[in-house]
C-alpha cells in the first residue's frame, strides 16, 4: 500500500478558498503601501549564510534554515571533524547558503548592492515568504509570508508617524477593530541598562524581557537571573512587571534625569517617543490605539530606535512588528543610512480574520456566470456568447461536459457562482439567454447585452 504523501511540519497547502483569502489580505495590504508611495521589490529565497548570520541575535541565528552545499560536501573535511561534536563549525563548512529568515536583512543587502540605482529616501514594500526552524503551533509556522514596508535613507521621525498611520489603515481596511499598536524605543532600553548598571548586559536584558508574552513576569525574572543580570535589575523589573501601571514616559524621564541613574541615551529615547505621541492624537486613528509599553524589546539585534508591535485581544501573539535600524546597511558597506519599517504577518492575520469571520462572503470564486452545457450545438452557441461576456470584463465559464443538470448546478453552488445561463433550442432561436440568480432562484430572459449590463451592475 502506497504511503500517503506528506509535507514538512510547519508548512501548509492552501486550497482555492484559502488562497483567495490570502490574496485578499495581500491585495488589501499592497493597496495601502502603494497609497503611501512605496515601490515593490523582490529578493531571492536564499541568501548567503554570511548575509544572515549575526543579524538576529543568538536565538534568531539558531532558527535559520541552512541549505547544504551541492556535491560531496564532506569530501574536503577531515574525518575527525566529521565525528566530533563541533556542529556549528561543521555547519559552516557544509553550507554557505540559507533560506531567508526575514525580509529586512535581505532588503539592507539589496540597498547596498543597488545603491547607485535608487533614489533616497527609498520607500519599498515586499510581500514574500520567509522560513524559520521554529517549533510549529497555531500562529507560528516554519514557512510564512511577511508583508514589509520600509523607508531607508532618512532619520526623520515623521517616518515612524507614517508607519503608525499605515498600520491603522491596513487593519481598518480589513475590518479588524481593537488593534493595539504598542511602541517603545531601544534607546530607552539601553538607558535602563545603563541606569541599572547593566550596560554590558544590554543584549541579555532585551532577550529576556522580549519573552514576557511567552513566559510571563516570573519567567522573565528567572531568565534575567539565569543570564547573570544583577540584583538591581531583578528588583527593578520585579516591581514593575507585576504592576498594571508598568512604567510611564514621565517616570522614565525622571529616572534618566536623576543623578544616580542618569542616561543621555535614555533621555533621547523618551524625547523621540514624545515627538511621535505629540503628533498622533487618538482621534486620528480609525480602529487602532497607540500605547507605550516599556517592556517591548523586539529581540532582533539590529533595532536602534522606535520599535513597534501590534496585538489584538482575540489573538495570542503579535500580528505586525518592526522598528528603526540605524546600522544595518553599514554591515554591508553603506554606513550612515538609517531605515525604519514594519512587517505584517499575513498568516497570523489570516488566522485572526478567520476566527472572527471577517472575510468577505464573495471571496472564493472569481466566476460570476456559468453557462450550462446542454450538448454540442448549445455549447458552440454558448462559446460565442461567452467571448462577449469575457470581453466585457466579466469572469465566466462554460461547463465543459454535457450531462445532468444537477451535476452542473452543484458545480455552480460549490464554486459560489452567482448566476447560471441556460441556453437551449428556444433561446438560440430567440437570441435570448435564461439567466438564473443562484441565490434568489429568480430567472429572466435577456439578450446577451442585457445580461452583461445586469452582471456589471451587480
Amino acid at each position: 500500500m502506497a504511503t500517503a504523501p506528506r509535507i514538512p511540519k510547519g508548512t501548509r497547502d492552501f486550497g482555492p478558498l484559502q488562497a483567495a483569502r490570502r490574496t485578499y489580505i495581500f491585495d488589501t495590504i499592497r493597496s495601502v503601501f502603494q497609497q503611501y508611495g512605496f515601490l515593490p521589490i523582490e529578493t531571492p529565497a536564499m541568501e548567503t549564510l554570511d548575509t544572515l548570520l549575526g543579524k538576529y541575535g543568538e536565538e534568531g541565528d539558531r532558527l535559520i534554515f541552512k541549505v547544504l552545499n551541492s556535491g560531496n560536501y564532506f569530501d574536503k573535511i577531515p574525518e575527525d571533524q566529521i565525528r566530533g561534536d563541533n556542529f556549528a563549525g561543521l555547519a559552516g563548512k557544509i553550507s554557505d547558503k540559507a533560506l531567508r529568515y526575514d525580509l529586512t536583512v535581505p532588503f539592507a543587502r539589496f540597498v547596498v548592492k543597488h545603491q547607485g540605482e535608487l533614489a533616497f529616501p527609498f520607500k519599498r514594500y515586499q510581500i514574500q515568504p520567509v522560513w524559520r526552524a521554529d517549533r510549529p503551533q497555531k500562529g507560528r509556522y516554519r514557512e510564512f509570508y511577511q508583508c514589509d514596508v520600509d523607508m531607508i535613507g532618512s532619520n526623520s521621525l515623521r517616518n515612524e508617524i507614517e508607519l503608525v498611520e499605515i498600520i491603522d489603515q491596513v487593519f481598518s481596511n480589513l475590518g479588524l477593530e481593537g488593534t493595539r499598536i504598542q511602541i517603545n524605543n531601544r534607546k530607552i532600553l539601553a538607558g535602563l541598562a545603563e541606569a541599572l548598571d547593566a550596560k554590558d548586559q544590554f543584549s541579555n536584558l532585551t532577550v529576556a524581557i522580549d519573552k514576557l508574552d511567552k513566559v510571563g513576569p516570573d519567567g522573565v525574572l528567572k531568565e534575567l537571573e539565569a543570564r547573570g543580570l544583577g540584583q538591581k535589575v531583578l528588583h527593578f523589573f520585579s516591581e514593575r512587571l507585576n504592576s498594571e501601571e508598568g512604567m510611564s514616559l514621565d517616570a522614565l524621564e525622571t529616572l534618566f534625569n536623576t543623578a544616580e541613574t542618569a542616561s543621555e541615551i535614555g533621555q533621547k529615547g523618551v524625547e523621540e517617543l514624545r515627538f511621535i505621541f505629540n503628533r498622533i492624537a487618538p482621534e486620528d486613528l480609525k480602529t487602532s490605539r497607540l500605547d507605550f509599553n516599556f517592556t517591548l524589546a523586539r529581540g532582533l539585534n539590529y533595532y536602534t530606535g522606535a520599535i513597534f508591535e501590534v496585538i489584538h485581544p482575540d489573538f495570542k501573539g503579535s500580528i505586525c512588528g518592526g522598528g528603526r535600524y540605524d546600522d544595518l546597511t553599514g554591515i554591508f558597506g553603506l554606513p550612515n543610512t538609517s531605515g525604519v519599517g514594519v512587517s505584517f504577518g499575513a498568516d497570523r492575520i489570516y488566522d485572526l480574520l478567520g476566527d472572527k469571520n471577517l472575510f468577505p462572503e464573495t471571496i472564493g470564486s472569481p466566476t460570476q456566470l456559468l453557462f450550462i452545457n446542454f450538448g454540442e450545438a448549445e455549447a458552440d452557441y454558448c462559446s460565442r456568447e461567452l467571448k462577449k461576456v469575457r470581453a466585457a470584463g466579466i469572469a465566466a465559464e462554460l461547463f465543459p461536459d454535457s450531462g445532468k443538470m444537477k451535476k452542473q448546478m452543484n458545480y455552480a453552488n460549490n464554486k459560489n457562482i452567482a448566476y447560471v445561463a441556460l441556453v437551449g433550442s428556444n433561446e438560440m432561436e430567440s437570441g435570448k439567454v435564461s439567466l438564473k440568480n443562484m441565490q434568489t432562484g429568480e430567472q429572466q430572459s435577456l439578450s446577451t447585452d442585457e445580461m452583461i449590463n445586469l452582471l456589471k451592475n451587480n
